[in-house]
């Protein structure tokens, strides 16, 4: 559908841009949104709308051939914008059908079109590159973006990996909806996000295609692929795709932890609100970058270090609560991560209370107990080397779990579910979170918070 579509859009755009008054005022898009930690990731100027992306990987020679078409809205009168992709020979870039010329400085990519494009109008980017990944390592050496394994790629992002395998406009403020089509060789599956549409099978190659029909975030996209068992299930409607190397430890058991995830699903969204995606899933693989990530509608775990070859239990639960809190509901900047972290983490210790487990109460006095990194405020983190260490976690959950006692449950729940409700698919700030806790609690919190969320130490007092 979205291909049909395209000459419209180009006929459309082009036929607006001639028609255009003289005295159009047209300026370039800024090559960063000032993100704290990443100022340069993401680009000014436009709205992307949909990313179509087109892959073709050979883990033989580890080349990514690409297309990337972005249908997106200009902000302002556009002279000339920029993406963000790291690595690989462009060989063809047009704007509206018209080829655009472009230059390259690190992971910015500078496109001046033909005709300047018009404040609030429709314009399609569409990039042919090819190439081997470069690697991506972030500010902690952790690895991401399109990460090779014995048999394919394990795909994760976040914070900056996006870059690595297609042309993006990189910053959580800019969802979008995407389709894609993965081809890889014959015997080897590729897991998009969202829905399976259909796969094909010619020449030695398969092809899947997938739709992801709700607004995401650059970061959370994937496409990772290799030799996996798929099984598909489905809980209220919706289809939960889960994927297990057979070549981990113990496949049995990581399918069985897959498992849990339709009754997981149930116990949020009676929590919280109605699931937020009309699909899920999970990917258990040899990734080889030590952590898990909430990739949308298809979490991915890594578990080649694990000893039993599977997820735990609880990360599980993790990242199925990062569904709501993290892809639906999304942070507008990186220093604010424990709005993600903390609230998934925070997850946890209600699930287990509701499932036979110590209650959050015990769970947040076992942490406070044991917790050292107390210099580091989660809300105040002094730079994007320390977004993944305890303090988002486990004093983000800490902070949840005090403003649920000093309010009470009644008030803390309506909060949770309203901070869904109102911000579903869209993004948030602390400031947001803070704000909405003092109007539904009828409290003053700015000591709470302060004490929480910002000193670089212990509490004492709340």
């Amino acid at each position: 559908m979205l291909r049909r579509s395209l000459a419209s859009f180009l006929v459309l755009a082009a036929v607006l841009v001639a028609a255009g008054p003289a005295s159009a005022q047209f300026s370039p898009g800024s090559a960063g949104l000032d993100d704290p930690f990443f100022p340069l990731a993401g680009n000014g100027g436009y709205d992307v709308k949909h990313y179509s992306l087109d892959l073709d990987y050979q883990r033989a020679t580890n080349q990514l051939d690409g297309t990337t078409r972005i249908v997106a809205r200009a902000t302002q009168g556009l002279s000339r914008f920029n993406l963000d992709l790291r690595g690989y020979v462009i060989s063809r870039l047009t704007v509206n059908g018209i080829p655009a010329t472009f230059t390259r400085d690190g992971q910015e990519l500078t496109v001046t079109p033909k005709f300047p494009l018009r404040n609030r109008l429709p314009f399609v980017v569409r990039i042919d590159y090819a190439g081997q990944p470069e690697p991506v390592v972030d500010p902690d050496g952790s690895s991401e973006g399109w990460v090779p394994t014995d048999d394919g790629a394990f795909v994760v992002n976040e914070p900056q990996g996006s870059p690595g395998w297609y042309p993006s406009n990189d910053n959580p403020r800019d969802k979008a909806r995407y389709d894609f089509e993965i081809t890889v060789p014959e015997g080897i599956t590729a897991i998009g996000n969202g829905r399976l549409l259909w796969k094909k099978t010619r020449g030695g190659k398969t092809t899947w295609r997938w739709f992801e029909d709700s607004p995401m975030a650059p970061y959370l996209a994937t496409a990772t692929n290799g030799v996996f068992e798929l099984e598909i299930d489905k809980v209220r409607g919706i289809l939960l795709y889960q994927a297990v190397d057979p070549k981990v430890v113990n496949p049995k058991l990581a399918a069985d932890r897959l498992s849990a995830e339709a009754e997981v699903i149930r116990f949020f969204s009676d929590l919280y609100g109605r699931y937020p995606f009309s699909t899920g899933g999970g990917v258990v693989d040899n990734g080889g970058v030590g952590y898990a990530l909430e990739s949308q509608t298809k979490s991915m775990y890594d578990v080649q270090d694990n000893d039993d070859g599977a997820p735990g239990a609880s990360t599980v639960v993790h990242e199925i609560a990062h569904q709501w809190f993290g892809n639906a509901v999304t942070l507008t900047v990186w220093p604010d991560i424990w709005l993600n972290e903390g609230f998934a983490t925070w997850s946890e210790w209600i699930y287990d209370e509701r499932h036979g487990g110590p209650s959050a109460a015990e769970t947040f006095d076992a942490t406070f107990e044991s917790f050292e990194d107390w210099e580091l405020p989660p809300a105040a983190l002094p730079g994007p080397e320390v977004m993944f260490h305890a303090p988002p976690y486990d004093r983000g959950a800490m902070t949840l779990q005090a403003l649920r006692e000093k309010i009470g449950d009644s008030v803390f729940f309506d909060i949770l579910r309203d901070w869904y409700r109102d911000n579903r698919y869209g993004n948030v700030t602390t400031a947001d979170f803070i704000e909405l806790a003092e109007r539904e609690s009828g409290q003053q919190l700015d000591e709470f918070f302060d004490i929480w969320l910002f000193r670089p130490v212990k509490p004492t007092s709340w």
